[in-house]
């Protein structure tokens, strides 16, 4: 008798984040007091932000401390349950372990914070807005990894990858087949001199908001290129985060140094100045001390 062989199980496919969002969103109906959408998950206050991206227009960072980390309360609403809110958390803290952004939970006396909450569909305003913005994890299809991520790269300050102002170099827009003006290309972008990355968190697929089931994008010059099927932060992702915060990179080179130039406002003078980090015995970073003044109100790391 011939042996036979094991039927393999096909594992199916995790659905990319356009994917998800598009699904979540796609028959939304809001509430009175909610926002509306640009782009399919991007809150804006009013019509007249529809073409802007405030974070290049007015700025939008989240505030950086002395120890060069970026600290941003969160808080999560009490209508998840444990394993929903496991999801949330783990997508807070996958920040930690690849940048200077650290999630936390918000404390009596915070002034600016995220509040995560369930609401009809996906969303996020872009950057920080100040009080307490709404994050929307609906528990109706958006409580995945990747989304999280997604939204919480929103409110950190990024847009879509296919809304880049290079995004004509990379990508071919179908508009005969679009819904509706979702793909607007924003005029100056937070791209962080990284390459377009078809593999970003950010990028939705091929037929994202389409209203006919036929491509709305396609890769250029190889449209048989894949993309748009991120299920996490890709390393563009990554890069473009701790370029805008100026996130001092970690581990330490194998020199066991880097240089980190400081920023420190005093009166209305900037100094730089340079310093040296080296790895101590115990394997932490020791800080050398740039400067002691009341006056001395903002330190800035940049590293290099």
């Amino acid at each position: 008798f011939s042996a036979v062989a094991p039927v393999e199980e096909e594992v199916p496919r995790e659905p990319s984040v356009g994917e998800l969002l598009e699904r979540a969103n796609r028959d939304r109906k809001p509430d009175s007091d909610e926002p509306t959408l640009i782009g399919g998950d991007i809150a804006i206050h009013s019509e007249a932000d529809k073409n802007a991206d405030p974070c290049t227009s007015n700025g939008c960072l989240w505030l950086k401390y002395t120890d060069g980390n970026v600290y941003i309360p969160y808080y999560i609403a009490d209508h998840y349950s444990d394993r929903e809110r496991a999801i949330i958390v783990r997508g807070l803290e996958s920040f930690s372990g690849v940048s200077c952004i650290r999630f936390r939970p918000y404390q009596n006396g915070d002034h600016e914070w995220l509040s995560i909450e369930s609401r009809n569909g996906c969303y996020s305003y872009v950057g920080r807005q100040g009080g307490g913005q709404t994050v929307s994890l609906s528990r109706q299809g958006c409580l995945y990894h990747s989304t999280v991520q997604h939204e919480l790269l929103h409110a950190l300050g990024f847009n879509h990858e296919q809304t880049r102002s290079d995004r004509d170099n990379h990508i071919r827009v179908l508009w005969e087949n679009i819904i509706d003006a979702s793909f607007n290309k924003t005029i100056d972008t937070l791209n962080q001199g990284t390459p377009y990355d078809y593999n970003s968190v950010m990028q939705y697929e091929r037929y994202a908001f389409s209203k006919n089931n036929l491509p709305t994008m396609e890769p250029i010059p190889n449209s048989n290129v894949s993309f748009g099927q991120a299920t996490e932060m890709s390393k563009n992702d990554i890069d473009r985060l701790n370029r805008l915060y100026k996130c001092c990179k970690f581990p330490v080179p194998k020199a066991n140094m880097f240089k980190c130039y400081v920023n420190v406002s005093f009166y209305n003078f900037l100094l730089w100045k340079v310093a040296d980090f080296r790895k101590d015995g115990m394997e932490k970073m020791a800080m050398l001390e740039i400067w002691r003044s009341e006056r001395a109100n903002t330190q800035r790391h940049v590293c290099v």
